[in-house]
């Protein structure tokens, strides 16, 4: 991050510790300290910023699933908020910890897409983002959110099974490419994981829902919209839900073929015409439990919120209105 970024946010925390009153709101900070824009200056400086208008715990992750630990604990042991401080992976983990409880979620932009935050309100930038987690404490409006879930794993905005839940599993498995080259590295490793593991033989699957049933080699379900952001350009596949909106809208990609991807692709990110109204792409809204089978023994592949979470014959969908509990 620039030292013109932390600089603003020392001066931020100066200004708002001096003339304040006592802190009465308890805030647990979740930190994952591998987050693309996250170093030890940004953590110290955002905590001792926060301080000055709440009771902030501040702890580091140290393995995949503790935040989901953290986060219960912090929901029994009635804290008023829980900031998760990472991407959208860390926010997902926190979420999983949070859903059902009273304890609101709020997050702090330290990856590189940040869908969550940007539908939540908050600022892309973490010392903006900090400056309204601030102002937040003199404007309290907790509310309550959907929430989705496969299997037994909550996801706040979407979740694929097939080819883009492999494109994500190779993109995790090289971090420093996936900080330095971002959505293009995404790009390129979608083009080399449909050549070597979707053009010959792809992942045979079959969704149902509302009695209909549709066959494909990918599906991605939305709980919300947009689906990602492709650099600050947002990435709009299924139609239809929000995080009001009680249900979940779907696409399902009936066939891979060279000939359709480039199309796919172009709709998807550059802005062309509705991915929902390409040939072979079937999308659908309104449904609220979903049922994705494998149709040829292999196990398909899982993501949620941009976390490869492994494999599954089958993947049950679900939404829980007003599930969770966000404050913004």
């Amino acid at each position: 991050m620039a030292a013109t970024s932390t600089d603003r946010l020392a001066r931020l925390e100066a200004s708002f510790a001096l003339g304040t009153s006592a802190p009465s709101k308890r805030m647990l900070m979740i930190i994952n300290p591998y987050a693309t824009t996250v170093s030890d200056r940004l953590e110290n400086l955002v905590v001792y910023a926060l301080r000055g208008r709440y009771k902030v715990d501040a702890i580091d992750t140290e393995a995949r699933g503790h935040a989901i630990e953290l986060c219960r604990e912090a929901a029994q042991e009635g804290y008023d908020v829980v900031v998760a401080f990472g991407g959208d992976g860390t926010v997902n983990e926190a979420a999983n910890g949070l859903a059902g409880s009273d304890t609101p979620l709020s997050c702090l932009p330290g990856g590189r897409t940040n869908v969550y935050c940007r539908m939540l309100g908050i600022p892309t930038d973490p010392v903006d983002a900090t400056e309204h987690l601030l102002r937040m404490a003199d404007d309290w409006h907790p509310r309550r959110v959907d929430i989705a879930r496969v299997n037994d794993r909550y996801f706040t905005f979407s979740a694929g099974v097939g080819l883009d839940a492999s494109v994500v599993e190779r993109v995790d498995a090289h971090p420093r490419l996936k900080v330095r080259l971002g959505e293009w590295y995404y790009t390129w490793t979608g083009v080399q994981t449909f050549l070597r593991r979707y053009l010959v033989r792809p992942t045979r699957l079959e969704a149902e829902f509302g009695g209909k049933r549709i066959a494909g080699v990918t599906a991605i379900v939305q709980n919300a919209d947009p689906y990602t952001y492709f650099g600050d350009r947002p990435v709009h596949l299924a139609d239809g839900s929000d995080l009001d909106s009680h249900d979940l809208s779907a696409v399902i990609l009936t066939r891979a073929s060279p000939i359709d991807i480039p199309t796919i692709t172009w709709r998807a990110l550059l802005g062309g015409p509705r991915l929902v109204n390409h040939r072979r792409v079937r999308g659908f809204t309104g449904a609220t439990d979903l049922r994705i089978r494998s149709l040829d023994d292999r196990p398909l592949p899982l993501q949620v919120d941009g976390d490869y979470i492994g494999e599954a014959e089958e993947a049950v969908f679900t939404v829980t209105p007003h599930g969770i509990a966000v404050v913004s």
